[in-house]
């Protein structure tokens, strides 16, 4: 495999950051949804207690990562668009 171009490399890098994001929009969509589910049915306080634990644990990783992504947005952005010096006037 050939060794990637500055402006593939970033584009690669961006869009690794894109399919982080989609996977962190499904994983809140599913603890949403365990939050629906879990107020439709009969629990117990407790259970309820351990839901919303749970989900907040899950909230607390997920705000991390999209801290490190906007790092890693923020690196990649800030990348130039070639290798090639660019002249002065």
């Amino acid at each position: 495999m050939p060794i990637p171009t500055l402006p593939e490399a970033k584009a690669e890098l961006l869009h690794s950051i894109a399919l982080e994001e989609v996977a962190i929009a499904h994983i809140l969509n599913a603890e949403g949804e365990k939050i629906q589910k879990a107020l439709t049915c009969e629990h117990k306080l407790d259970d309820l207690i351990a839901i919303d634990a749970s989900v907040a644990s899950v909230l607390r990783l997920l705000i991390k990562k999209e801290m490190i992504l906007q790092f890693k947005l923020e690196s990649t952005l800030t990348l130039p668009n070639s290798t090639h010096p660019h002249p002065h006037p």
